[in-house]
């Protein structure tokens, strides 16, 4: 049979993963945060029908003689370019402008609680007060502990409860903002503005410190190899054996960039090139279809020569 027939094939096939990948990164072309995806494609074995020979000094060298024997996906990348901002002026709507992630957990954030990364800055706060993603998982802060280490916990920016400070003072927090380095500026009724900080018993308050250990900023995390993370859906990524170690921490300590309030950061999908890929991958999968007419033409004369 052929070779040309399953080189055809396997051409097809990857030519059709190429079109699901591009489909899908033209439907996320509106999704705030998503990274695109790209298809890379390698030669499979290739058939030796000579060697190679060395000169010598009566003749020169030759060459190899290799059939090839088709392609297939070699690996599929996530492209982790920034995509391009949107102003919105909502002031719990944040993008990263750097290499950081925002590190979200679908529980109050502990030692043994999933953490998860996002670019998709569209947070709101839920009814308790606490700072939630569109799918209600906790967006994490960090707060340094006692041993000098950073420690994950929940934002909660409560603005119609009572608050009590620690100056036994009982006051409402009346407005938030968050800044530059991800901490969250808060006002009380009173007209005291500082920072939003956690005790060492998890009670909130309004530090007026700006360098305090137990102010609270939000956690991101920047991550060795982002190409290495895997997506699960909602445009959340987790990490892998090869996206290395993700260690929440303050924006301002891991050199992730800045944290922009009232701006999302888009898709990075471009439809121009998305659109001239879509050609190449048609032309592609006709080319490969029409060897297989090909290859089928010249096997019908081969049975034919025999009448």
């Amino acid at each position: 049979m052929l070779k040309s027939l399953y080189s055809g094939v396997s051409g097809m096939k990857g030519f059709q993963t190429k079109l699901d990948i591009i489909g899908n990164n033209v439907a996320n072309v509106n999704t705030v945060g998503f990274k695109k995806s790209r298809v890379m494609f390698q030669d499979i074995i290739n058939q030796n029908i000579s060697g190679a020979t060395a000169p010598t000094t009566k003749s020169g060298g030759i060459n190899p003689q290799q059939v090839g024997l088709g392609t297939k996906i070699g690996s599929i990348d996530t492209v982790h370019t920034p995509g391009s901002p949107m102003t919105t002026n909502v002031g719990t709507d944040l993008a990263i402008d750097g290499d950081a992630f925002f590190v979200v957990s679908p529980e109050t954030p502990g030692t043994d609680v999933p953490t998860y990364l996002t670019k998709a800055g569209n947070f709101t706060r839920d009814t308790n007060g606490f700072l939630v993603n569109s799918n209600g998982f906790f967006v994490n802060g960090v707060v340094v502990g006692g041993d000098g280490k950073p420690q994950n916990a929940e934002i909660k920016i409560v603005a119609d409860e009572l608050n009590l400070d620690k100056d036994g003072k009982t006051q409402k927090f009346t407005s938030f903002s968050i800044d530059s380095n991800g901490y969250i500026n808060v006002v009380r009724e009173d007209g005291e503005s500082g920072k939003l900080a956690m005790d060492s018993a998890g009670k909130y308050y309004l530090s007026t410190n700006e360098n305090s250990i137990e102010n609270i900023s939000l956690a991101t995390a920047v991550v060795p190899n982002p190409a290495g993370l895997k997506k699960i859906g909602n445009t959340m990524f987790e990490g892998t054996g090869n996206s290395g170690d993700i260690t929440p921490d303050r924006i301002e300590n891991n050199k992730g960039g800045t944290v922009n309030a009232g701006i999302l950061e888009m898709s990075n999908v471009d439809l121009t090139e998305e659109f001239t890929e879509m050609i190449v991958a048609q032309r592609g999968f006709q080319a490969n279809a029409r060897t297989i007419t090909t290859s089928d033409s010249i096997l019908e004369e081969v049975v034919n020569l025999k009448r």
